[in-house]
């Protein structure tokens, strides 16, 4: 998952391009249109709500303890729809590739290193520190990480160095910053142009069938064959947002995205039924999700979407990623609290955990984000 920069629905002059025949860009919004594609921010807190679903109602392990029972006893109609919530995931991948083509788009490599990593870290150093404070209360039933560990986690690098990670959703993370890195050096760092973004989805795309197919485990950590396909579709989308609906390359990379990203979602996902798992996820309702993913994030990047201008859904694009990181580990021990310590039922406790996980994002947004980003972003990039 990513945090978004400030979308603008206007795309800067484009570089002279390596496709000479390619459509001119499509400048949106200067005399119409909203200036912020809070659509697309909507649709992000509402991927983040099916992954806190299928965290908090949609699987077993550590909130079955805070439940004190199986989610699929506390809810046992709505169970097996959370269990799809964990396609937020790749809903979130997605809106990445649609932001990060937008905000690399005419930057320097250092402005583009800068505007991640302040977007980034300073709410996931909050969220680090936060959770591993709760959980080291004594009357808390989660056990924190060892300091060695904890400090590790600051780096965003625990997962391939090994280390037990403090946030379960910052596998999320790595995969961002793998991406990030591949996009920077191949499209960032010589510059930004219809046939540079163009090339580097079709080399990206390809690559990671190859990688597929040796399972050989570097190339696989450098290519993510299975998470490539939903960042290369949203890199399409935006060429489609940039350049019109009329770039029959820019479709062709979203048709084969979503050929590809259906696949590894059902691979990954689907299950023949058994009496042991705790849900059966449909092949038709997993295709369905990811399919209508595509979808909403394309009539975004059309302007369809222009109508859905509210101010509050700029607001909900600022919460959606420190919700995000803190909903899951802290949602335990609020559910547990509300559900077994004050009795409420499951469904009171459900909505009410979420409101305040929101609510939590909002501080963190505005006492954390809103200071420190600035302040890191000028501190990597004086420049600005």
């Amino acid at each position: 998952m990513t945090a978004a920069p400030q979308l603008t629905s206007g795309a800067p002059p484009a570089a002279p391009d390596l496709v000479t025949d390619a459509p001119q860009p499509v400048i949106r919004g200067r005399s119409r249109g909203p200036s912020r594609l809070r659509a697309l921010d909507g649709l992000r807190l509402l991927a983040a709500l099916m992954v806190a679903g299928y965290h908090l109602g949609g699987r077993g392990g550590e909130i079955a303890q805070a439940w004190g029972g199986s989610p699929a006893q506390q809810f046992p109609t709505a169970a097996p729809l959370f269990a799809y919530g964990c396609l937020g995931v790749q809903i979130f991948f997605v809106i990445s590739g649609f932001v990060i083509c937008l905000s690399g788009w005419g930057r320097t490599l250092r402005a583009f290193i800068a505007s991640r990593v302040s977007r980034l870290y300073p709410a996931y150093w909050a969220a680090i520190l936060l959770i591993t404070a709760v959980f080291a209360l004594p009357w808390v039933a989660y056990k924190a990480l060892p300091p060695s560990e904890v400090l590790t986690n600051l780096t965003m690098l625990q997962q391939p160095l090994g280390v037990d990670r403090v946030l379960g959703v910052c596998w999320t993370l790595w995969a961002e910053m793998r991406f990030y890195a591949l996009f920077a050096l191949c499209v960032v760092l010589p510059g930004a142009t219809r046939g540079r973004v163009v090339l580097f989805c079709a080399g990206w795309t390809l690559a990671a069938a190859v990688a597929q197919a040796a399972h050989e485990p570097f190339l696989d950590t450098v290519l993510m064959p299975e998470y490539a396909p939903f960042f290369i579709g949203g890199i399409g989308l935006y060429l489609l947002h940039r350049y019109g609906a009329r770039d029959p390359i820019a479709w062709a990379i979203v048709l084969v995205s979503w050929l590809i990203g259906q696949h590894y979602a059902v691979a990954g996902l689907w299950h023949a039924p058994s009496a042991t798992a705790f849900s059966y996820r449909s092949t038709a309702v997993i295709i369905a999700v990811v399919t209508l993913g595509f979808a909403l994030v394309a009539a975004v990047a059309l302007g369809k979407l222009h109508w859905a201008n509210w101010r509050w859904l700029t607001v909900a694009g600022a919460l959606t990623y420190p919700f995000y990181l803190v909903h899951e580990h802290l949602g335990w021990v609020v559910v547990r609290a509300l559900h077994q310590g004050a009795g409420l039922p499951s469904y009171a406790t459900l909505p009410l955990t979420v409101g305040l996980m929101l609510l939590l994002a909002w501080v963190l947004h505005r006492f954390i984000e809103r200071p420190l980003t600035p302040v890191l972003k000028r501190s990597i990039d004086p420049r600005r």
